[in-house]
Parts: C-alpha cells; sequence; structure tokens
C-alpha cells in the first residue's frame, strides 16, 4: 500500500504522541497553526513544556528524518510557540523544541529517534 506523504506524517504523528506518552509526557496539543506554521505535538514532561516537530520518511536513504528541520523552519517553530504561549495558560518552568524521527515501513515495526534541545 502506497501512502500519500500527508497520510505517512499523520501516521508519524501519532506513533510519536503514543512514544511520547509512554514516556509520561502529557499531550496538551496537536496539529496546531500559527499562520502557515504548525507545531506537531505540544507536550508538558514534568514542568518543562515540549514543542515537537516530527518527521517521517519510509526509509534513512535520504538521511535521518530530522535533518529536514532547517535553521528557517526552526525560527517559524519558536515563532509559532511564542504565539502559542501567548495564546495559552500553561504552568512551566522550562521550555523545549525537540525533533522526533519516526521510519514507517508497512513490514518493519517504526525506528523512532528522539533528539531533545534541538535550538
Amino acid at each position: 500500500m502506497h501512502l500519500k506523504n500527508s497520510e505517512l506524517g499523520k501516521i508519524g504523528e501519532d506513533i510519536a504522541t503514543v512514544y511520547l506518552q509512554d514516556l509520561g509526557y502529557e499531550i496538551l496539543e496537536r496539529n496546531w497553526r500559527f499562520k502557515r506554521v504548525e507545531l506537531d505535538i505540544v507536550a508538558q514532561c514534568g514542568s518543562t513544556l515540549v514543542f515537537c516537530e516530527v518527521k517521517t520518511r519510509r526509509s534513512f536513504s535520504h538521511g535521518i528524518p530530522s535533518d529536514a528541520i532547517t535553521p528557517l523552519k526552526l525560527q517559524h517553530i519558536r515563532t509559532a510557540a511564542l504565539h502559542w504561549l501567548s495564546n495559552h495558560q500553561s504552568r512551566h518552568r522550562g521550555i523545549r523544541i525537540d525533533a522526533i524521527s519516526v521510519i514507517y515501513c508497512d513490514s518493519q515495526p517504526p525506528t523512532i529517534s528522539h533528539i531533545k534541545g534541538i535550538e
């Protein structure tokens, strides 16, 4: 079965959400949009607010998925995160931006890589 990129991305975000929940993160929001930027997952881990960018690929043939997070993309995530903060009341002591890479192939279990604090 050939998935569209949007379907693959949704599957990757679902996998990342379950992964974070299994680690004890509380998911506060998914797919929150500010203008043309989307925050894939907003989560709370202890007293830290975490904005997660999820990148999903079918293989490592083009490198690690999180390598696709360019400095410009990271700046857009920061801007959206600031707007999220201004629109939500959240109790936190720290803020972090994480990257979660998911390799999803129908015939194998997904591979997940979590990089904390990509700024």
